[in-house]
């Protein structure tokens, strides 16, 4: 028995990195998957990863950009998996760069992903949920929803948008039994940094499975109580007082 049986989440950029070790920690413990993402040939590898678990898993792929392509995303999961209890908002990108030097269209880019997209499923889903009368929305964010570094404009900027953003769906969603949390994480190793060589100054880093059981906690929670925050970062990584 899992702590997720039972439930039906939709986790977006699962084809890889946090939101892929997210939607493992689901598969481990229950939860039946609609993966999301661009990529429909990582996401259709991650989909058998997760069966072979002995999860069921439906994958859509999905630009979270498009307004047209978010709403079917949630009529597919509820034809396919007959109800959506979890939406996990993380697919995002980053874009580093000094004010100064960043063009117009990597900002936009960073809204468009980071904060318009959560913007949309957030709204798809919670239709659905308010009517159900019950459901929970989490937002991956970043610790950079709170401490900021030079370079970081565009990211830090609609991480601190997305933290707001899921202020407002809690308030909004609570009159109907819909909940709405925030994870940020800290350091993580993912794909993009395979193959690079680990210097003896680069900061601490977690997992992407070590991170996910954080996800898993939230959307465990009663539907009457709401973890509405969570930072998670390895113990010696410079962040309280970092500038």
């Amino acid at each position: 028995m899992g702590v997720l049986d039972g439930k039906v989440a939709i986790v977006t950029g699962s084809n890889r990195g946090i939101g892929r070790g997210i939607a493992r920690g689901f598969a481990r413990e229950g939860a039946r998957l609609a993966l999301a993402a661009r990529d429909a040939a990582l996401l259709d590898d991650a989909a058998d990863e997760f069966r072979s678990l002995g999860a069921s898993v439906v994958a859509i792929p999905t630009d979270v950009t498009d307004e047209a392509a978010v709403d079917a995303l949630i009529e597919q999961t509820l034809e396919q998996l007959g109800q959506l209890d979890v939406l996990v908002n993380n697919a995002g990108i980053a874009e580093h760069a000094p004010i100064v030097d960043m063009t117009l269209d990597a900002w936009q880019r960073t809204v468009d992903v980071n904060l318009t997209g959560p913007f949309l499923c957030a709204r798809a889903a919670l239709r659905v949920m308010a009517a159900a009368g019950r459901g929970r929305i989490i937002n991956v964010a970043s610790i950079s929803s709170q401490r900021v570094r030079p370079g970081s404009a565009s990211y830090s900027a609609t991480k601190f948008g997305l933290w707001g953003l899921t202020q407002v769906i809690a308030l909004e969603g609570r009159d109907h039994g819909v909940s709405c949390s925030c994870l940020n994480p800290g350091n993580t190793w993912v794909e993009r940094r395979t193959g690079t060589q680990r210097r003896e100054d680069e900061e601490p880093m977690m997992t992407v499975d070590e991170l996910a059981t954080a996800a898993v906690t939230m959307a465990a929670m009663p539907d009457h109580v709401n973890m509405l925050e969570a930072t998670v970062l390895p113990v010696g990584q410079p962040f309280i007082g970092r500038g």
